[in-house]
């Protein structure tokens, strides 16, 4: 696998600004309790805080999106790795819970825009033979960032309180700096930087089945996610009254388990196709489900973390790839963040759900977690043979001859 100095550099680039993101979001999962304790309120309402982040991200993804589809996406991403830097360290300053929630919300605008942006980077950069890798690889920040989070927590918490777990995450904006000095622009946007392009709603009206699907599929995607990942502290926490240090290293394994799935289904997606990697992954969850919420003690609970996130971040290995493969070209910054994020506002409903739904049963969180799980799970191996499998495409190509004809552009390889 022959790499240019410049395609390593993006897909560095565009990984930890995943990771670094996702770190920053993670970060609040594991203090839901003491910020309840601080402002004197209860846990779901705190839990509401992750709602609304999720719920801005598709403000995000349309606000750096549109800008990286018309100034490029190098500047976007430096630009939206510093807002989101910043807003984390203004929440650990919030006085009351009115103030963390306005800052939380402003967060998930800046989460929102750079999963588009770095991706769209990243799979017009790297060679289509290493697209499927490389999505596995981007896909792993999230884990990455989630598995950071864990060890900060561990480590920092009982030191510098939930506060001073915010004022870490101000770290990512050093990536601004890498980004600046070591990434290229995208070779497909510069081959469309100077040419008339139409608008996003023509093109999205052009491709309104696609963009529909796109959404649902994102919808169903988000719950498998965010109802395995969002409370998994707080069941573990409130449950089976599990220590810090004993939550942060089940944690830890649970995002070895992540990545080694991003990375493994991202690879056999090359080999095997996009649409076949995601059914088998996905489905992988069913048997595991009884393991993962319902054992008791820290090591059975701890492999089916592992052996249940292999299947979550396993299936979500593939999306950024094949999210970019089937976006139309003009708005390739755009559309896959866009119907992600959406897909994430659809399903930003699960946290403060499992939550009222947990401690309606006597704080069984396991059982809220399980039956989000084990739908989704069975919802995504049902839509993904409905998509369309365009593994190998040229998207510089694909650009290039988008503008020539005005239109979509065709499938190659």
């Amino acid at each position: 696998m022959s790499w240019t100095r410049e395609q390593r550099n993006v897909t560095i680039a565009a990984y930890l600004g995943w990771t670094l993101d996702a770190f920053d979001f993670f970060l609040m999962v594991f203090v839901l309790k003491d910020i309840a304790a601080e402002f004197n309120v209860k846990i779901p309402e705190v839990a509401f805080a992750i709602t609304i982040t999720l719920a801005m991200r598709p403000i995000g993804a349309l606000i750096f999106g549109r800008l990286a589809d018309k100034f490029g996406r190098r500047p976007t991403l430096m630009i939206n790795i510093a807002c989101y830097s910043l807003l984390e360290l203004l929440s650990g300053l919030s006085p009351n819970l009115a103030t963390l929630l306005i800052l939380r919300a402003l967060f998930g605008i800046a989460m929102g825009g750079e999963w588009g942006v770095g991706s769209a980077l990243t799979m017009e950069t790297v060679p289509p033979h290493a697209r499927g890798f490389v999505s596995g690889l981007l896909q792993a920040g999230y884990p990455s960032g989630y598995l950071l989070a864990s060890i900060v927590f561990g480590v920092l918490f009982p030191i510098v309180g939930w506060r001073g777990m915010f004022f870490v995450g101000v770290a990512p904006a050093l990536l601004v700096m890498y980004v600046r000095a070591h990434v290229p622009e995208s070779p497909a946007w510069r081959a469309m930087e100077k040419r008339k392009r139409p608008g996003l709603l023509a093109t999205l009206k052009q491709n309104w089945t696609l963009s529909l699907y796109a959404i649902v599929l994102m919808t169903a995607f988000n719950f498998f996610s965010h109802g395995t990942q969002d409370l998994y502290p707080t069941f573990l926490r409130e449950q089976h009254h599990f220590d810090p240090h004993t939550v942060s290293w089940i944690t830890i394994v649970l995002n070895i388990g992540a990545i080694v799935g991003g990375l493994f289904f991202g690879a056999l997606s090359e080999k095997i196709g996009r649409r076949l990697a995601i059914f088998i992954a996905a489905l992988i969850a069913l048997p595991v489900l009884y393991l993962w919420a319902f054992s008791s003690g820290p090591v059975l609970l701890a492999i089916g973390a592992f052996l249940m996130q292999i299947s979550v971040q396993g299936a979500w290995g593939v999306i950024p790839v094949h999210l970019n493969e089937i976006s139309p070209d003009e708005i390739r910054a755009t559309f896959p963040g866009l119907v992600y994020q959406l897909g994430n506002l659809l399903a930003a409903v699960n946290a403060t759900m499992q939550a009222s739904l947990a401690t309606s049963h006597g704080d069984n969180y396991g059982m809220a977690m399980a039956i989000v799980a084990g739908v989704v799970a069975v919802v995504i191996a049902a839509l993904i043979f409905f998509s369309r499998e365009r593994r190998g495409i040229d998207l510089t190509r694909a650009a290039q001859e988008t503008d020539a004809g005005g239109g979509v552009a065709v499938a190659h390889g």
